[in-house]
C-alpha cells in the first residue's frame, strides 16, 4: 500500500505545531528522540524530520509528497511549490530591522547601506520593486547581531514577538511579508498520494474549522426570539428547543471565533441569559 511522505521541521516550535496537527487529525506517529523518519501507526502517512531551508528542494525533486513548512521559505526558496492550504499556526512576519538610533523609517532609507539577512531572495525582490540598491551580507542564524558588530547598517530576518530585537537594540521599520504555516504540495505527488492527501485536507480543514470557531448555548425570551437568532446565523440556521419555563427558549448555534466578544455583547443587548460557550474539536462540514 502506497504511504504519502510528509516533511515537517526537524525541530523547533513548528515541529511541535505541525506534530499536534497531526495528532488532532487523527494520526498517531510513533517517533523516538532524534529520530529522522517515522511511520504513522493508523494511517498510510510517513513522516520525515528535515531543515526547514532543505524542505522546498525535496518537495521539488519528489522526495517528499507534501510538507507543513513556513511561507516565508516557500517565498525565499520554492515560489513554485503549490500551496494547498493555509494552516493558521506559526504566524510571523519577514521584516527589516535598523539600530535604534537609525533615522531609517523604511527600506529606500537603505539606499547604498549593507543589509545583513538569511532572505536574499526576498529581500532582493523587495529592493527591486522600491528601486533600491543596497549591499546583502548573507548569514544563516543570529543575524540580529550584525548590526551590533559593525557588519551591516539593518537587517531583514523573521518575527514573531519581536523580543529578540528588542534585545539586540533594533527597530522594525518595515513588514515585507506575512507567514505562516502552509501544507505545501509536490509538483511529482502521484495519482495515488493525491487521493491520501485529500483525506488529509478534509481532516484538516475540520480541525480548523472548530479552532475558529465556539459552540453557544442560550436561554432567550421568546418575544426576543428574533432579534438573537439574527445575531447567530450558525452553520445553516441556529437549533431552537422550548425550555420547561413557558416563554423561554433553549438556542444553540457556532459563532466565529474572531467575532465572538462583539457577539456576546450583541446577544446579552437582546436579552440572552445563562450563555454557554464551549470549544469545538472538529467541525464537519
Amino acid at each position: 500500500m502506497s504511504k504519502l511522505k510528509i516533511a515537517v521541521q526537524k525541530s523547533g516550535r513548528l515541529n511541535q505545531d505541525s506534530m499536534k496537527l497531526l495528532k488532532d487529525i487523527g494520526i498517531s506517529v510513533d517517533n523516538g528522540k532524534d529520530q529522522l523518519k517515522a511511520s504513522a501507526r493508523n494511517f498510510p502517512l510517513e513522516v520525515l524530520y528535515l531543515r526547514n531551508g532543505d524542505i522546498p528542494q525535496y518537495l521539488r525533486d519528489g522526495v517528499v509528497d507534501v510538507a507543513i513548512i513556513g511561507e516565508n521559505i516557500l517565498v525565499e526558496k520554492g515560489e513554485d511549490i503549490i500551496v494547498a492550504e493555509k494552516l493558521g499556526f506559526s504566524k510571523c512576519r519577514v521584516s527589516i530591522a535598523v539600530p535604534k538610533s537609525s533615522n531609517a523609517t523604511s527600506i529606500s532609507d537603505l539606499e547604498g547601506k549593507r543589509i545583513a539577512t538569511s532572505y536574499p531572495n526576498t529581500v532582493n525582490k523587495h529592493l527591486s520593486k522600491e528601486g533600491v540598491e543596497a549591499n546583502l551580507h548573507i548569514i544563516n542564524g543570529s543575524v540580529e547581531i550584525a548590526p551590533n558588530i559593525g557588519l551591516a547598517d539593518g537587517i531583514c530576518d523573521i518575527v514573531s514577538s519581536g523580543s529578540t530585537l528588542f534585545k539586540n537594540n533594533l527597530k522594525e521599520i518595515q513588514v515585507l511579508l506575512k507567514s505562516e504555516a502552509v501544507l505545501a504540495v509536490s509538483p511529482k505527488i502521484s495519482e495515488e498520494n493525491k487521493v491520501i492527501l485529500q483525506r488529509i485536507q478534509f481532516r484538516i480543514q475540520s480541525v480548523l474549522k472548530g479552532r475558529n470557531s465556539k459552540y453557544v448555548l442560550l436561554n432567550a425570551p421568546n418575544d426576543k426570539l428574533e432579534d438573537i437568532i439574527n445575531i447567530l446565523p450558525g452553520m445553516k440556521s441556529p437549533t431552537v428547543l422550548p425550555l420547561a419555563q413557558e416563554g423561554w427558549s433553549s438556542v444553540h448555534s457556532v459563532i466565529d471565533k474572531s467575532q465572538f466578544w462583539e457577539i456576546i455583547d450583541e446577544l446579552k443587548a437582546k436579552g440572552a441569559q445563562g450563555i454557554l460557550v464551549c470549544p469545538i474539536e472538529n467541525m464537519v462540514l
